[in-house]
C-alpha cells in the first residue's frame, strides 16, 4: 500500500472550501514579503529650503527605516528607495539593522553611523516634495519591499512634515 502525504495548509484549504467558506490573505499581506518597511518620513525640513551644501538643511529631511523582523538582521546594502519622479537612492555600503532597529536616510553630508542609525545620502539636493509624494523601497534582488504615499492634507494633521504609519 502506498501512502501519501498532504501538507497540512493543503488539508486546511481542502476542507475549508470543502465547507463552504473561503477566506482570503489581506491584499496587502500578499503584496510585499520584506521586514524592512518604510517608518516614516520628514519631507519638508525646517525652515526655508536651502539645497546649499555648506549651509542648507537638506539633512533635516529624511525617510525612516524600519526592520520589523523578530530574529533577523538585515544588511541594506543594495536596497534602494525610489520617489514617483524616479529620484533614487541605493544603499551602496552594508549597514546592519538588527531586529527592532531603524536607520534614518538624510540628505546632505555626513558621516554614516550604525551606531547613530544615520546614513547620509551624500546628495544636497532635496529627494521628497513639500506637498505630496510616493516613495518605494526594493529589495537588493529588485522586488519591492514597501511602498509609503503621502499628502500634506490627507497624513500630516499637525503640519510638522512628519508621517509615521507603520508602528
Amino acid at each position: 500500500m502506498r501512502r501519501s502525504t498532504v501538507p497540512a495548509a493543503v488539508l486546511a484549504a481542502v476542507s475549508t472550501v470543502s465547507l463552504g467558506v473561503l477566506t482570503a490573505a489581506p491584499a496587502q499581506a500578499a503584496e510585499y514579503h520584506s521586514a524592512l518597511k518604510i517608518r516614516g518620513v520628514q519631507y519638508d525640513a525646517p525652515g526655508s529650503d536651502s539645497n546649499s551644501c555648506t549651509s542648507g538643511n537638506t539633512d533635516e529631511e529624511y525617510l525612516t527605516l524600519k526592520n520589523y523582523s523578530k530574529t533577523a538582521t538585515i544588511n541594506l546594502k543594495g536596497y534602494v528607495v525610489k520617489d514617483a519622479a524616479g529620484n533614487r537612492f541605493t544603499f551602496t555600503a552594508g549597514h546592519s539593522l538588527q531586529p527592532g532597529d531603524y536607520v534614518r536616510l538624510r540628505g546632505g553630508h555626513g558621516a554614516d553611523s550604525d551606531a547613530k542609525n544615520v546614513v547620509y545620502r551624500d546628495n544636497c539636493n532635496f529627494l521628497w516634495n513639500n506637498d505630496k509624494d510616493t516613495i518605494h523601497l526594493y529589495k537588493p534582488s529588485g522586488p519591492a519591499s514597501d511602498s509609503h504615499a503621502y499628502s500634506r492634507s490627507a497624513h500630516d494633521g499637525d503640519r510638522d512634515g512628519y508621517i509615521g504609519f507603520h508602528g
